[in-house]
């Protein structure tokens, strides 16, 4: 009998630690919904499950576990017929289509959007839908102006299978497969450091009111690159377009802003409908800023690359060795362009291979 009780008798050791135990694992409990709560924002997944996760740093873990299969994406970007334009579309298309084709590729259909009104002669080369361009007058010389009403009218009269977009640019190079960085109603977007909605706030009240929220709202991005739901897209356009115009004829606003003026706007229109992005270093990279493009998607070179001879870089001044698109605004670049010299980053170095490459495989190149 005596050896009976002692065994149904748990030793005073064991519940000391059963309860610290518990009280460890409610404490932890506690400090994960507390946590979450103050986050604030629900994301459900296709399973119909709903937790709670911040998108402007990273896609968490947990949300990435979740997310299986292939979602592609429609590569979309606005052009002009300009020589300019064209060759730039030319090369953007001739990597997509080496990259598509590549595992780990969410890529799908390819429209180059033409807002001049008109066809021209690289119809039949790159899959093109043409739009109307902004009344005269109406763009004040800012180009730009045309992209949010051209994502407008395509977005209205194509017929578009896939269920999210990318919105890029013609100079933008697919470096790899690019997978679908998007997470449900979460577009992913690349941080640029130039956009700062809180240093402009006086400005981006003006357009984005204190009722609506704190000017954290409005995310440090442009329109491009982002990938992005249709059905969001669609929502966010109209809105993108409006703001373009107002802040356009706003003096203060167009002078603090300049040439990106219009990625403001996207990102101003986008917080008044309540949508928030996961911002994606590794989206893009713009030598000569960035030196490598490890683990990048897209290469953008919009800016100038200059350097010496020693491969120094001379920004600010034409250097002796030199890439700048800007360089060939009335044709296209020659083919085989002269590789930098020693010592200049791996970003300019590919930059310049992948241009040639491209020349050097399509078709009748300096003849459009």
């Amino acid at each position: 009998m005596i050896e009976r009780k002692n065994m149904g008798r748990a030793s005073p050791l064991l519940l000391i630690l059963l309860v610290l135990g518990f009280f460890f694992a409610t404490y932890n409990l506690i400090t994960l919904v507390i946590h979450n709560r103050r986050l604030n924002l629900w994301v459900r997944n296709d399973g119909g499950i709903e937790m709670l996760t911040d998108p402007i740093i990273e896609i968490p873990e947990h949300l990435k576990r979740l997310k299986g299969g292939r979602e592609p994406f429609h590569v979309a970007l606005t052009a002009t017929d300009a020589p300019y334009s064209k060759w730039q579309c030319r090369i953007m298309y001739y990597w997509y289509k080496k990259q598509k084709e590549l595992p780990g590729s969410d890529f799908g259909g390819f429209t180059r959007i033409l807002h001049s009104g008109r066809s021209d002669d690289l119809m039949e080369e790159i899959p093109t839908f043409v739009v109307d361009p902004l009344p005269a007058g109406i763009d004040r010389g800012y180009i730009v102006l045309n992209r949010p009403w051209a994502f407008v009218q395509w977005l209205v009269k194509a017929p578009i299978k896939e269920d999210y977009i990318l919105m890029a640019e013609p100079d933008h190079i697919f470096l790899r497969p690019l997978p679908n960085l998007a997470l449900g109603g979460l577009p992913a977007a690349f941080p640029f450091f130039y956009i700062k909605p809180a240093d402009h706030e006086n400005i981006v009240r003006k357009f984005y009111p204190e009722d609506r929220g704190p000017v954290t709202n409005v995310d440090p991005i442009g329109n491009s690159p982002v990938i992005i739901k249709k059905e969001i897209l669609a929502k966010i356009a109209p809105t993108w377009m409006n703001v373009s115009l107002k802040m356009k004829e706003d003096p203060e606003t167009d002078k603090t802003f300049g040439w990106v003026l219009e990625m403001y706007a996207y990102a101003i229109a986008s917080a008044l409908h309540g949508v928030k992005h996961i911002l994606q270093k590794d989206f893009m990279l713009q030598p000569p800023w960035d030196l490598t493009t490890k683990d990048k998607y897209i290469l953008h070179y919009t800016y100038g690359c200059d350097y010496n001879k020693k491969g120094e870089l001379t920004y600010g001044k034409i250097g002796e060795w030199r890439f700048d698109k800007r360089s060939h605004l009335r044709g296209p670049p020659p083919k085989n362009l002269t590789m930098p010299p020693p010592g200049v980053p791996e970003s300019v170095v590919t930059l310049v291979s992948m241009v040639n490459e491209a020349t050097a495989n399509i078709p009748n190149w300096d003849k459009k």
